[in-house]
């Protein structure tokens, strides 16, 4: 830092701890010493969204829910004199954005957590559409075009592996992953698997085109 003439600012700096909470709840430690500063543990940090101590990424969908229910509430009194076209087009600028914002890394998720962003989703369908709460918000999703929040989170993996399979990622991914079977995967499901340097891994479902059921992808950063 001192080489490039950069100075710590202990006010927007914060340590994340990263574990279950069985590990997390045995450190007794509330600060750490970096360089002449004091900088202190916090239990989630804002970075591409907000991620948690956990990685559960609850966090981050309480953010996101609460950002797009603010939105709805001030788009709610004028939508009644926009046209079906304008109000997607706004609902899409400061709603759809936000649930598609680094949503590849919901994926995985628990189901409740899922289920509060498409409640976003159902909410923003309704008020472009005017629908009742009674009717059934499958077909007015499908009348907007819109994928639902699971398999928008899914698309967005998928086209990450694709654009990775033709050399239309960044190179970090390119260079470092590749494509690999496993055979000991009994039908209908198959797993690809992209094994590359680092840690961590991404996992994907898309239909099986042997089974139509689904095939495994996933994206493996790891020695």
């Amino acid at each position: 830092m001192r080489a490039s003439r950069l100075r710590l600012n202990p006010s927007k700096t914060v340590v994340l701890w990263l574990g279950s909470r069985h590990v997390t709840d045995k450190l007794d430690v509330h600060e750490v010493q970096a360089l002449s500063s004091t900088v202190k543990i916090d239990s989630s940090a804002h970075e591409l969204g907000v991620v948690d101590s956990r990685l559960t990424m609850s966090d981050h969908v309480a953010s996101v829910c609460r950002s797009a229910y603010y939105y709805l509430r001030q788009i709610r009194p004028i939508v009644q004199l926009l046209t079906v076209d304008a109000a997607r087009t706004l609902v899409q600028a400061f709603i759809a954005s936000r649930l598609d914002y680094c949503n590849a890394v919901l994926h995985g998720i628990t189901d409740n957590l899922l289920q509060r962003l498409q409640s976003v989703q159902n909410a923003a369908a309704r008020l472009v559409t005017r629908t009742r709460r009674c009717e059934h918000i499958t077909l007015v999703l499908r009348e907007l075009h819109w994928l639902p929040v699971r398999r928008r989170v899914e698309f967005k993996t998928a086209t990450l592996v694709f654009k990775v399979l033709n050399n239309l990622a960044p190179p970090y991914l390119v260079d470092d992953c590749n494509l690999v079977s496993d055979d000991y995967v009994q039908p209908p499901l198959s797993l690809v698997l992209y094994r590359g340097q680092g840690h961590g891994s991404v996992t994907d479902h898309s239909p099986s085109p042997a089974h139509e059921s689904g095939t495994v992808c996933r994206l493996h950063c790891g020695p």
